[in-house]
């Protein structure tokens, strides 16, 4: 082997020693190998040695096999074994892991279908059902509702319903809560921020176009519809340029939307004429809306049961029947508007009858005090509820618009009665009274009840229909 690889294979070694071994060893050991490489390469005799006394070193490079060299130091001489490092055994932490899971009920849903979604049996929809008598809530669940899930599941997958929260609204709802294998039922109930919201607007075509062009509600500018409806007919009635004002509340739940409130104070100008009314609850905790005098806004009988409608076929004793071709009387009113439109009882009452009959169709009759009478035919359906027996209220949705019977497109025929004998619905409203309005005793209540708001929404009014009509700069 040839001197320079020795040197490499020397250096190798080296690196690898130093980086093992304290220094002291690594001293005596260098000592040591630079001992044997003299004893290689220097002769022993002393005539070799140069007249000035240096002795002249000189490589052999023929280094024979035959040539017997000193056992050299093996780098195994210094190296000590390593100890293998012992494996630490890491034990698996056994903990629950706690896991919501949000449902929102469907169409079609039902709650077996629900509990398997979250990985929960009949059984275990069983056990929470038979939990008391307030868990039958349960049994009334609807499209919308939230159902929250608290599963705490181990690391074998398995896990045991703790709480199951149900959530008709953000504000609504009730908590289940597991304890000694039954289920404890509370209620939940939140309470909103209102914000008050004040919008304006001007009739170019009709009420609900304008209420979208202005951003207001739908359900909002319905409920005014029907706040006005004893005063104003809200499809013949109204003109281009009537205006419009609305106050009404905004709910927050910790500062996010979550929907609309009750109309505070409205105003409607219906051709010169202006309305205005005001939201007061009375010491019965019943609230209603009433003009500045505290006149209710109400007739005894709204004007139509629909609130978007054109009138196909008015009150008409000696009309042509439009299939059988002949002449016969047309005892009611004829609003042609959409499948589906929801139909409205024109004032309080107790259904009578919610059943097919012939020629009506899907029929709804509600008996009025007074001896008044109302009907409703060619129903698609019967509102949630409606029923022989049903005590309904003014505004109630009692159908829905449809084509059954006779019906050659879908209308609401609408009959009026008084004392048994048919009425048309659109002139004998006038000749009723209003409903009661305040009573002598409590007008000082309701004075300090709607005073204030009363002037607020004034001044409102005041300053945004003066800025509205203020010409604009040009």
């Amino acid at each position: 082997m040839e001197l320079t690889e020795l040197i490499k294979q020397f250096v190798r070694k080296q690196t690898l020693v130093v980086s093992h071994y304290p220094r002291g060893h690594l001293t005596l050991a260098g000592a040591l190998c630079g001992l044997v490489l003299v004893l290689l390469v220097l002769p022993l005799g002393g005539d070799d040695l140069e007249p000035n006394g240096r002795a002249e070193i000189v490589l052999d490079m023929d280094l024979s096999p035959k040539q017997e060299q000193p056992d050299a130091l093996a780098l195994s001489d210094f190296v000590m074994p390593l100890q293998a490092t012992p494996q630490i055994e890491v034990q698996p932490v056994l903990e629950d892991v706690t896991l919501w899971r949000n449902i929102e009920v469907k169409s079609g849903d039902n709650l077996s279908s629900i509990f398997s979604k979250v990985g929960l049996s009949d059984q275990d929809l069983f056990r929470v059902l038979n939990s008391s008598d307030e868990a039958k809530v349960l049994n009334q669940v609807y499209p919308g509702y939230q159902l929250d899930f608290l599963i705490p599941v181990n690391v074998d997958g398995k896990g045991e319903l703790e709480q199951l929260r149900l959530l008709k609204s953000p504000l609504e709802g009730f908590l289940f809560t597991l304890n000694n294998n039954n289920y404890d039922v509370e209620s939940i109930l939140n309470f909103p921020q209102l914000r008050p919201t004040f919008k304006v607007g001007t009739i170019a075509d009709s009420l609900f176009m304008a209420g979208q062009r202005e951003q207001i509600p739908a359900v909002t500018i319905m409920e005014m519809a029907n706040i006005f409806g004893g005063v104003i007919d809200f499809i013949l009635d109204p003109r281009a340029g009537d205006d419009f004002s609305i106050l009404y509340d905004e709910k927050y739940l910790d500062g996010e939307f979550i929907g609309h409130g009750d109309i505070l104070a409205t105003q409607y100008t219906n051709q010169g004429k202006t309305f205005t009314a005001v939201r007061y609850i009375n010491e019965e905790g019943e609230a209603g809306y009433y003009n500045a005098e505290g006149e209710s806004m109400r007739k005894a009988f709204l004007r139509s049961p629909l609130d978007v409608f054109r009138i196909s076929s008015n009150f008409n004793p000696s009309r042509r029947h439009p299939i059988l071709n002949t002449i016969r009387a047309h005892k009611g009113t004829d609003y042609a508007a959409p499948r589906g439109t929801p139909i409205r009882a024109t004032s309080d009452g107790q259904v009578t009858r919610a059943s097919r009959n012939g020629s009506f169709g899907n029929l709804v009759i509600v008996k009025h005090a007074g001896g008044f009478e109302t009907k409703y035919a060619h129903l698609s359906k019967y509102a949630n509820g409606v029923k022989k027996g049903k005590r309904v209220r003014q505004g109630d949705i009692i159908g829905y618009v449809g084509t059954t019977g006779s019906a050659t497109g879908p209308h609401l025929h609408y009959e009026f009665l008084m004392g048994g004998v048919h009425q048309n619905p659109r002139t004998i409203i006038d000749k009723l009274p209003k409903a009661e309005s305040i009573d002598p005793a409590e007008m000082d209540s309701f004075r300090t009840q709607t005073a204030d708001l009363l002037k607020r929404f004034s001044d409102m009014n005041s300053t945004t229909f003066i800025t509205l009509n203020q010409p604009s700069a040009d």
